[in-house]
């Protein structure tokens, strides 16, 4: 039997903490079922008996303080909701714990933006870890030596699990009880809480977020100007002539500056203008694409599939409902 120690954090959504118990707890139902014991112990393992959240709206009630664990085989730390850095200094109590139990071989599952606290604790440290595309750009900041992933969902790293995109946990929890009891019993588990168990990808989810605090004014410059004029066409040289930078220079200065090419920040704020009109449903693709500055549609398709894993009238079908 694997014991599961649930972290009840300050600062944590009491949804993730619930639905974490539930569906674990639920894994033990179908194994019963089978004529199987249970395979996990599952506890909510806090620095106190009793921890609150959401400003004290609710309260989560330990089964187990971490003095009292001595040993568990695995830990689930909880999505955080707002300041990470406060929340970061909040949970502090937990850090030796946590580090101790990993050492001893605890496997952690990090549900989305937990992974800020997990990062703290330095079990990242050039790893890679799976980010919610909307705090991207926060956590490279916080956490320069972290390899950040944030096109797939799931990350596995030597026994640390972790996930982007909000409800995407619950992919990472039946992805966990896959390796621990295999393919079938987390079918029947994502088709039990009517998970999609092959969501692979946040990219269709995601809306592009220039990384802008780095202070760099040229670049920034560069920036404004590309985001205010989704529907122009011009070129990298045109962009280098209007900062009055070389070619070579500004295109390794904006690259450091933010994670992108100079070509790669115009497809991808051309992109989002384009995902803003399918979304609308009022014009025919090859219209959004014209307008947003292309010639070669077929050139844009694949250009807008890189980003979001769809085509434009898979984006379409997806987000503009019955428009």
């Amino acid at each position: 039997m694997k014991h599961i120690s649930i972290l009840p954090l300050y600062d944590a959504t009491l949804t993730s903490i619930d639905s974490a118990h539930q569906i674990f707890s639920r894994v033990n139902d179908f194994m019963n079922y089978q004529g199987k014991p249970d395979f996990y112990k599952i506890e909510i393992v806090g620095c106190a008996k009793d921890t609150r959240l959401n400003s004290g709206l609710y309260a989560v009630f330990a089964d187990k303080t971490i003095d009292q664990i001595q040993k568990t085989d695995v830990i689930v730390i909880p999505l955080l909701c707002g300041d990470f850095g406060e929340a970061i200094s909040k949970n502090q109590e937990y850090v030796e714990w946590v580090c101790k139990q990993h050492r001893n071989r605890a496997e952690i599952i990090c549900l989305c933006v937990g992974s800020f606290f997990l990062a703290s604790t330095g079990l990242l440290d050039n790893k890679k870890c799976a980010v919610h595309w909307a705090a991207k750009n926060e956590f490279k900041t916080k956490f320069p030596n972290i390899t950040v992933i944030d096109n797939t969902i799931i990350t596995d790293e030597q026994g640390i699990y972790t996930c982007g995109g909000g409800f995407s946990y619950l992919n990472l929890i039946l992805y966990i009880i896959e390796k621990h009891l295999g393919r079938e019993i987390s079918i029947l588990a994502s088709k039990m809480f009517e998970i999609d168990i092959e969501r692979k990808s946040q990219n269709p989810f995601a809306i592009f977020i220039g990384q802008k605090k780095h202070g760099q004014e040229t670049v920034l410059k560069a920036q404004a100007f590309i985001e205010a004029n989704p529907t122009t066409a011009y070129s990298v040289d045109e962009i280098c002539e209007m900062v009055a930078v070389s070619r070579r220079t500004f295109e390794r200065h904006f690259k450091q500056c933010t994670g992108n090419s100079i070509l790669e920040y115009i497809q991808r704020v051309k992109v989002e203008f384009v995902k803003k009109q399918l979304e609308a449903g009022k014009k025919t693709i090859n219209e959004i694409i014209y307008e947003a500055g292309y010639t070669d549609i077929d050139a844009f398709r694949k250009v807008f599939k890189r980003f979001t894993d769809l085509s434009p009238i898979g984006y379409r079908k997806r987000f503009a409902g019955d428009s």
